[in-house]
């Protein structure tokens, strides 16, 4: 049964069936028309108002449960359903597994379209909070008001007693950014995705820079001293914090910067930034070292691998290590290989399957991510690492395999967007005997194994859970020679 409310549409009594993507779930209008639904569960039974429709679909929210699904569980964070980051909190987590296993299934089969074996099973992260070693927040002057909060000052103005209401709250937030909502900021209290001191840090900046009249950033007028807070935990117990500042104030910066430094002399790296440009990315900003050193150190089976402000390192730890073994035994090395490592980073991978290799040849974009690759080999002692800088598509050619060495394995761990189609065309011209593609969206993944099915089986697969309470995950998948 529906009912028309203005330009909204009303289901009563809707079966929420599976989980969809981007962490939303999915359930059936009843003329058949798909609503997608957010911070609900499979198996919950819901009133949805829609507040979007499309020709296929509609979105909606959950605005009065009839039944409860029995793998619903009582998030533990204090923000979820305001913040975008753990949209799963309310699921079991062995569900959570079942989905992105899912995921991964449909995705190889359906955009794929090949022959798979059958999957190993999914592994789980054994830590399913405080797990991510790196953390971004952001400053705001005009803090995002919940329907709490708005329903309190609808109150208080009927009272009477609104401005005493508005003058006890601060309008200050450093948090994360409302999904869909680039200029609005939810002030974060605990975030249970980073280890402590994460929450200390930066509630204690926060609350330091309000006291003495520091101004949050406004991304509509572009204007304030403090843009971005990033906080960076190893487990080797090293800590980086990065402060961006948008104006160039040099009293108030330091004094902030003290501040920090005196009040958690754990930290190893304190840096700054000062960015005034229309986005607040780093990559190419000038990153100042106000106190300690400008890395961190992160350890895997006794290897170190240093870790600046700029660099790409998987961001749960303890979950890298068991993707890398997997990856590593996927290889299934003996020692007389010759590997390339594609899109290496900072050579994590390549130096973790070193030992049983003859020879790694790691390769990336990055020229920074390269610098750090050879100076965490140095530092590791490990000499049958090489790394080049360059893109793929161009550098991967006939020439660099004359020089280094026809490839026995190829690791392949590329970005979203998955592999250049150049480098697809050229792994099938060279023609190892395995290639390991280690993927974060198995999506584009699929669309790669495709257009290597010719030569190519899929002969393993294994999905690895990388972020608990969300919708993401990795997945390895092994290619031997037909």
């Amino acid at each position: 049964m529906s009912k028309k409310k203005t330009d909204k549409v009303i289901f009563e009594h809707i079966t929420v069936l599976d989980a969809g993507a981007k962490g939303v779930s999915v359930a059936k209008a009843p003329e058949g028309q798909v609503i997608f639904i957010p911070n609900v569960v499979p198996g919950d039974v819901v009133d949805v108002q829609t507040f979007k429709k499309r020709k296929a679909y509609f979105e909606g929210k959950a605005i009065k449960f009839h039944s409860f699904s029995e793998n619903r569980v009582e998030p533990v964070c204090q923000h979820f359903g305001a913040c975008g980051g753990c949209k799963w909190q309310n699921m079991k987590y062995e569900q959570q597994l079942f989905y992105k296993n899912n995921e991964v299934h449909n995705n190889l089969k359906r955009i794929g379209k090949i022959e798979l074996p059958d999957f190993e099973p999914i592994l789980g992260s054994e830590k399913q909070f405080f797990y991510r070693n790196k953390m971004e927040f952001g400053f705001s002057d005009t803090r995002w008001i919940s329907e709490e909060e708005m329903n309190k000052r609808r109150a208080a103005e009927l009272s009477g007693t609104d401005i005493h209401v508005r003058e006890s709250e601060s309008q200050n937030a450093l948090g994360f950014h409302i999904p869909r909502m680039w200029d609005k900021i939810l002030d974060i209290e605990k975030c249970h995705l980073q280890e402590d001191p994460s929450n200390a840090i930066r509630n204690s900046i926060k609350e330091f820079a309000t006291e003495n009249g520091m101004t949050f950033f406004n991304a509509r007028h572009h204007g304030g001293l403090l843009r971005t807070l990033m906080i960076r935990t190893a487990s080797t117990g090293e800590i980086m914090v990065l402060i961006q500042f948008f104006e160039n104030n040099k009293a108030q910066r330091e004094l902030l910067l003290d501040f920090v430094y005196e009040k958690f002399p754990q930290i190893t790296s304190l840096q700054y930034v000062i960015n005034s440009k229309a986005n607040d990315t780093l990559y190419d900003q000038d990153i100042k070292l106000y106190k300690g050193r400008d890395y961190i150190l992160e350890e895997m089976e006794g290897l170190k691998f240093s870790i600046n402000a700029k660099s790409f390192y998987q961001t749960n730890s303890d979950q890298a290590y068991e993707l890398y073994k997997i990856t590593r035994e996927f290889a299934g090395l003996n020692g007389n290989e010759v590997v390339y490592d594609l899109y290496t980073g900072t050579g994590t991978i390549a130096q973790f399957v070193s030992k049983q290799a003859k020879k790694v040849i790691g390769v990336e974009a990055v020229p920074e991510a390269i610098a750090d690759a050879k100076e965490n080999a140095k530092r590791n002692e490990i000499s049958n690492c090489e790394f080049y800088v360059g893109d793929m598509k161009n550098v991967f050619n006939e020439a660099f395999i004359a020089q280094h060495g026809h490839p026995d394995v190829i690791i392949t761990d590329p970005p979203r967007d998955g592999m250049h189609k150049d480098v697809v065309e050229q792994i099938m011209k060279i023609a190892p005997q395995k290639v390991v593609y280690v993927s974060c969206n198995s999506a584009t993944q699929a669309r790669d194994l495709a257009l290597m099915d010719e030569k190519y089986k899929v002969t393993r697969v294994r999905p690895v859970d990388m972020f608990p309470q969300t919708h993401h995950v990795e997945n390895v998948v092994l290619l031997e020679r037909r």
